[in-house]
């Protein structure tokens, strides 16, 4: 059945439409001014008062993160290696699959309800690796009813042959418009060159999902280790596949940038994570200067990307020292190659309001007190709607999956049982931790 939402104002980062009407069923299947709009029974909306936008795209996230949340555990970091050491690797060892399934039915109900309808995961988990991929698919995808790219961490930390067999087999085997694979890696500090090569012997042609100089640590172990920087590394060992995800950047140099653009390796930024593990910011003017594709993640921070599009231009006007070197066309350029990106590896237009995209769409209660138009729709959707984001409905492929502000009573159920899960996790580190 088409289905219609009716007088509503529509910006999807390109358009601006006043007083418009949408129809839709899993796709978009047209949008005109309600002046030409034709009743043909359609089940209707009224977006009256609100402001639609294309459902957000998180980048690069980590799910199991959401059991992080008020977790008390000692923590005394003096650098990078010890944040990872004291708090991330003391928590993902213990994640067996149904903490997995409830970390993903958490953070798909809190993004879904900050207007994420799409994310690209890194996930990783010591107690169950076999099956990963495919629980996270469950919760996320089928149960939530969210689009979701998953990849598992390879790391030396973990059983190497098992984290290479789940990338394998989950990129091979699940294609679809709402479930994609990439083939994950941590970073080069936590990858020797034994299993570097036995990942390219998997790897075929598939794009690789890794960290890659988040910290100056990476870099500086990758130089007294091999004698070369990170991303020379990783092209020596033939994994820059065309369309590998590249995440954080903080610490390339002019020479692994221009490698990054030869082999057509995109970069996910995460700027609210990068202040908070005080490690640095990504110099977007040098990745814009050499043409690089860049997309928005949150590193699993957070449960939404609007306060990341804030800290975005916010951090690069502070990076730049001035207010005009990276502005909202910039930023705009961001949001929609984060949108194509994950159109790609999903095979569905998404990120427009237009004829023949994915009908993924957000309603914003939003009256403006000050003219909106074409020209100034993207300062009114940052200045005035980023700041207390929270979308009244959201439609992923057509079926509202929030509707005044809430999930559905099932979702709400998964959601209230997965504490236990949390609690269960936090008492095995416990545990861990007495010994």
């Amino acid at each position: 059945m088409i289905k219609a939402i009716t007088n509503v104002s529509v910006y999807d980062f390109y358009d601006f439409y006043d007083d418009a009407y949408v129809l839709f069923s899993d796709k978009i299947v047209g949008i005109g001014r309600m002046a030409d709009f034709e009743d043909l029974g359609y089940e209707k909306t009224d977006g009256k008062g609100c402001l639609m936008i294309p459902g957000l795209v998180n980048g690069h996230t980590h799910i199991y993160s959401a059991f992080a949340r008020g977790m008390n555990v000692p923590y005394h970091p003096a650098n990078f290696q010890e944040i990872l050491d004291q708090l991330w690797w003391k928590m993902d060892r213990h994640l067996d699959l149904k903490m997995i399934y409830d970390s993903g039915i958490v953070s798909a109900v809190d993004a879904m309800k900050n207007g994420v309808t799409t994310m690209i995961d890194h996930h990783a988990s010591g107690l169950d690796i076999t099956g990963s991929l495919k629980t996270l698919k469950k919760a996320v995808c089928e149960d939530a009813l969210m689009r979701g790219v998953f990849a598992f961490e390879t790391s030396d930390r973990f059983d190497v042959n098992k984290t290479i067999e789940e990338n394998r087999g989950f990129t091979q085997n699940y294609h679809t418009p709402f479930t994609g694979g990439l083939f994950g890696l941590h970073a080069s500090m936590s990858l020797s060159e034994a299993t570097l090569t036995k990942v390219k012997l998997a790897l075929g042609d598939r794009p690789i999902h890794i960290h890659v100089a988040e910290s100056e640590m990476d870099q500086e172990d990758c130089l007294e280790k091999y004698g070369e920087w990170v991303i020379n590394r990783l092209r020596r060992h033939g994994l820059l596949n065309p369309g590998s995800l590249l995440a954080h950047c903080l610490h390339v140099g002019d020479e692994e940038l221009n490698i990054i653009k030869e082999q057509n390796c995109v970069i996910a930024i995460n700027v609210s994570s990068n202040m908070n593990n005080g490690v640095g910011l990504p110099n977007l003017r040098a990745f814009r200067n050499k043409g690089i594709r860049v997309i928005a993640g949150n590193d699993g921070l957070s449960s939404g990307m609007a306060l990341e599009y804030q800290n975005i231009l916010f951090s690069a006007h502070l990076k730049d020292k001035t207010p005009t070197e990276f502005g909202l066309e910039d930023l705009k350029k961001i949001i929609n190659d984060t949108y194509g990106y994950a159109s790609e590896r999903l095979g569905i237009g998404l990120g427009r309001i237009k004829k023949g995209y994915a009908a993924d769409f957000l309603l914003l209660p939003y009256v403006p007190p000050t003219p909106m138009n074409q020209n100034n729709a993207m300062a009114h959707l940052f200045f005035g709607l980023f700041p207390g984001f929270k979308p009244q409905q959201v439609f992923i492929g057509g079926q509202a999956v929030v509707k005044d502000y809430e999930v559905n009573q099932t979702l709400k159920r998964k959601y209230a049982v997965a504490e236990n899960s949390a609690r269960i996790l936090w008492e095995n580190i416990e545990k861990e931790e007495a010994k």
